[in-house]
């Protein structure tokens, strides 16, 4: 990983129609194999199970991998601006698929679940890097274009992920919902291999901030593991819970004080004082949180409100997923030719909050298809916050800093959801060990609690509608760089 290397990379020949279409086959296929491992592993839970036993220690097959993924995203974005976007690349993706094999050949539990954190420390940096490299190949103002092609990869692995993994589990082996990672990861080096190292990357000397990058991985895992306990246990006032909540508030409290005082912080101070980094990353995490956290509780409420099986209940997600993807791909075409780019955004949060707001006020007493034409519009109407706010984000921060930026706002996504889930979690399941692959109708649940989590969604994605009311709107540049320093 040598920064001479990155020059010559630097100095070849401008990248051809042809190679670009191959880098971003090549990124989209690493994004997939993320997206694709978040969705096929819970449908074998329970043959995983039956397998290996520790039945009570499951959900930490989910929780694991979110810990490491999420604490290692914003150091990925920095090694990116240091070392170029290839190696650090390969190297998320050998990491992975290194987890992957150890998940696959695991004989106890314990070794399954450390497997799921070694594939967190590669895959946290994937969706990140993806989308840095595709921010590296065209200017801002055509960078939406690639909305619609995330959103198709997002709702492939959507749609395939559970059915492919429920198959595996039931039919051949559970084993196999890791193992196809490493075709999937092969595909993905030879699609990158030769395109990426005609990738343009400009050197600059830069340090990597050791102190503030474990004090980051310290932090979130702390956060993480206190979410996770809390989820599991219900017990949120247990000292175990409240001391992580304390480790990583005094972390989150040295950091800040190390980005102000250190010549160059692991996220610099110019990224984090942008008002468009500050709004769209902000409103990132607030409409995540909502909209995963939903998905947690969805199944459940329609199991509860409509007494249809875990299968139909799980089904009802579909709808959601799809206006997500269907808003998201729309505004990704829109977004280069208009100037107010982000009204479809903002309008289109108006349409969720309304959505969101409808959908509690039916609960416990509408209907199936009446929730799940709501849950479309919902989704429907977040769909835009993702290509505006990513570009938005990369537009606004200078090129050597496009790792740094889109590795925080992958790292804020993923915090937001995390929390999302906890919360929304909470307030349904209560403790979630007792809920963990079962069926709303073992565990009793009260039909009003699904009232006050479509409330708590509701005031989330209300908030990630200010966030980005706030956001100072920028001219999208057709340069790589902006010309000079924005001002507001």
């Amino acid at each position: 990983m040598d920064g001479r290397v990155s020059a010559a990379e630097g100095a070849a020949a401008p990248l051809d129609d042809a190679r670009k279409r191959q880098i971003v086959v090549g990124v989209l296929t690493a994004m997939f194999l993320a997206a694709l491992d978040q969705t096929i592993v819970a449908p074998a839970m329970t043959t995983i199970g039956q397998s290996l036993g520790h039945v009570q220690y499951l959900p930490w097959v989910i929780s694991a991998y979110l810990i490491t993924g999420t604490a290692v995203t914003p150091l990925y974005g920095k090694l990116a601006d240091i070392h170029g976007r290839r190696p650090i690349l390969f190297l998320a993706v050998s990491i992975f698929m290194v987890g992957s094999i150890v998940c696959a050949i695991a004989p106890t539990l314990a070794v399954l679940i450390g497997g799921r954190a070694i594939q967190g420390l590669g895959g946290g940096g994937l969706i990140a890097l993806a989308q840095t490299v595709l921010g590296d190949l065209v200017p801002p103002k055509q960078r939406a274009k690639f909305a619609a092609q995330i959103s198709a990869v997002w709702a492939t692995a959507s749609l395939a992920g559970p059915i492919v993994g429920g198959v595996f589990a039931q039919h051949l082996h559970w084993s196999l919902v890791f193992w196809i990672n490493l075709p999937i990861g092969l595909v993905a080096f030879a699609m990158m291999s030769g395109p990426l190292k005609h990738l343009p990357f400009r050197p600059r000397p830069h340090r990597l901030d050791v102190p503030g990058a474990a004090l980051v991985v310290a932090g979130t895992s702390s956060a993480m593991l206190a979410l996770s306990l809390g989820r599991m246990s219900g017990e949120w006032g247990s000292p175990s819970v409240l001391g992580l909540a304390g480790a990583a508030v005094l972390a989150a409290g040295l950091f800040a004080w190390r980005v102000l005082s250190f010549e160059e912080p692991l996220i610099p101070v110019s990224v984090l004082k942008d008002r468009v980094v500050a709004f769209g990353t902000s409103a990132v995490a607030l409409g995540m949180a909502a909209f995963v956290g939903l998905t947690t509780i969805v199944p459940a409420f329609f199991e509860t409100q409509d007494k249809v099986s875990p299968d139909i209940a799980a089904m009802g997600l579909i709808s959601m997923g799809a206006g997500a993807v269907i808003g998201a791909a729309i505004t990704g075409r829109m977004m280069p030719r208009m100037r107010r780019y982000r009204m479809p955004g903002i309008l289109g949060h108006v349409l969720s909050v309304a959505s969101l707001a409808a959908l509690a006020a039916t609960a416990p007493s509408g209907s199936f298809f009446l929730s799940e034409a709501l849950l479309f519009f919902y989704g429907l109407g977040l769909g835009p916050i993702f290509p505006i706010a990513t570009v938005s984000v990369q537009n606004a921060v200078a090129q050597h800093d496009l790792g740094a930026a889109t590795g925080l706002l992958a790292f804020l996504r993923s915090m937001g959801a995390a929390f999302g889930v906890a919360i929304l979690g909470a307030i349904v399941l209560g403790a979630g060990a007792h809920g963990e692959g079962g069926s709303a109708a073992a565990m009793a649940i009260d039909p009003e609690s699904f009232r006050w989590a479509f409330l708590v969604a509701t005031a989330s994605t209300a908030a990630a509608l200010c966030c980005l009311i706030a956001m100072p709107e920028r001219a999208l540049r057709d340069t790589m760089e902006p010309s000079a320093p924005p001002a507001e």
